[in-house]
């Protein structure tokens, strides 16, 4: 009987993330206060941040518990299915294997509720009830929503305004579960009203959200901290619990992958699937493709910058070395709002600097093409970040076709699509925009970088 399925039992749930930094082939360049541009000390994020997640973004530890609370939650959803595309396979006539993780079964439809419940219970664990965060599609919002309901926590977003407007049900779905959502740049924030008064026609950025989240929090007296969907090394730490199933899975079917790919906005969902299989190529050889995937109209890791840069643009957060499009960048409105920011993780930047990994970029019309492909074939229905995956696991089994190489190929389908259909009807209807990025762009970033 064909197995498309390839279910985990929930006893053999991991009950520890894997933290790739003492893995990494070179140690990372420090974080840098963003007003001293000195090293960043723990107590430097204490404003925003609980002190258990400063200890796990700086940890050397290989391995970090999981809490018993979180695994209990993580159970109502975990571990989720990995799948066999024997019918994508089949429409491709393709000799490769491809196998997908399918996160978009969680109860916020995505990854994200993999952080955002462990950030949750850390923040509860050290009295705060409050917290607040960005969110471009919405889909961190949703998670984040959900967590803070689960841990009776207050919870403000600030949506990309964009989104805000592209993806109503989003913004309803948050609402729902009690999250106050607004509309960002906004004029609640003293760094909103900055960004407003320069364009007040802005379609926001994650830059700008996350700038009006974080001073937010820092600016209520201790009342809130600041949660963060993607980036820092704690919420990738998190998300490690993707890839750790799947290693468990293929093993179970007798499978490795030669490919492994997820999209990539700051770089939680590629991380997550990758970075527990990066010791099998940097300490045991093995020869495997890390594909990272963007949209061309924000082509970070195939077109940034390698420097010292903000996470948000008004200058409120550390200088990571990364690669960067500049923090005053706002990309154009495209569907994938989660991939809309201009820096990743500076984990992810160094594999690629490093040669272990590789990025590419694609268009919104290729992505919505395989999308497309994958719902007939598969019969589900992506968002479109996750559509930038299935674009390149397609573009990968086609080359296999023309070479007649058997590959396993491996992506993450980091969440659905139900809240997207506007992004579908454009598709459909010959009205979605491909945007290539003008190097003028990216040279104006460069003047506004900080000289580190």
């Amino acid at each position: 009987m064909t197995e498309y399925n390839i279910l985990l039992e929930a006893a053999k749930m991991p009950d520890a993330w894997y933290n790739i930094i003492p893995d990494l082939p070179k140690p990372m360049d420090p974080p840098l206060h963003p007003a001293t541009h000195q090293p960043l000390q723990p107590s430097d994020l204490e404003a925003i941040f609980p002190k258990s997640l400063i200890a796990q973004e700086m940890s050397g530890e290989p391995m970090i518990s999981i809490p018993g609370e979180v695994m209990d939650i993580y159970r109502l959803y975990r571990p989720t299915p990995l799948r066999r595309a024997y019918r994508l396979e089949k429409m491709l006539g393709t000799p490769a294997k491809i196998f997908y993780k399918n996160e978009s079964v969680s109860p916020s439809g995505s990854h994200k509720i993999n952080t955002s419940i462990a950030q949750a219970y850390y923040n509860k664990q050290e009295g705060v009830n409050e917290i607040t965060t960005e969110t471009g599609a919405g889909q961190w919002g949703t998670a984040l929503s959900i967590a803070c309901a689960m841990f009776d926590m207050k919870c403000t977003v600030y949506m990309v305004r964009v989104s805000f407007t592209q993806k109503p049900y989003r913004r309803i779905l948050m609402q729902t579960y009690g999250g106050n959502v607004v509309s960002s740049p906004s004029d609640t924030t003293e760094s909103g009203r900055a960004f407003l008064a320069k364009d007040p026609d802005t379609t926001g950025s994650l830059g700008m959200a996350i700038s009006e989240a974080v001073e937010a929090a820092a600016t209520s007296g201790g009342r809130a901290k600041y949660s963060l969907g993607s980036v820092l090394n704690h919420v990738l730490l998190h998300q490690t619990i993707i890839g750790l199933e799947a290693k468990e899975q293929m093993a179970s079917v007798g499978a490795e992958p030669d490919v492994v790919i997820g999209c990539c906005g700051g770089g939680s969902n590629f991380a997550g699937i990758a970075f527990p299989f990066v010791p099998d190529k940097l300490k045991n050889g093995r020869d495997i493709d890390f594909i990272a995937v963007e949209p061309t109209a924000c082509p970070t890791l195939t077109r940034g910058l390698y420097a010292y840069d903000f996470g948000d643009t008004a200058h409120l957060t550390p200088l990571l070395l990364q690669y960067t499009l500049g923090h005053q960048f706002v990309p154009p409105g495209i569907h994938a709002g989660g991939l809309r920011y201009h820096g990743v993780a500076q984990q992810l930047a160094l594999l690629v600097k490093e040669g272990v990994m590789r990025a590419v970029a694609c268009h919104q019309n290729p992505v919505f093409e395989a999308l497309k492909m994958f719902s007939v074939s598969e019969g589900i229905l992506a968002a479109p970040e996750s559509g930038h995956a299935i674009r390149v696991a397609i573009d990968e089994a086609l080359k296999c076709k023309e070479s007649g190489e058997a590959k396993t190929i491996l992506f993450n389908l980091s969440g659905h699509g139900h809240f997207d259909m506007s992004a579908y009807d454009a598709y459909l209807s010959n009205k979605l925009d491909d945007f290539e990025l003008d190097q003028s762009v990216i040279d104006a970033a460069e003047a506004m970088i900080p000289k580190v």
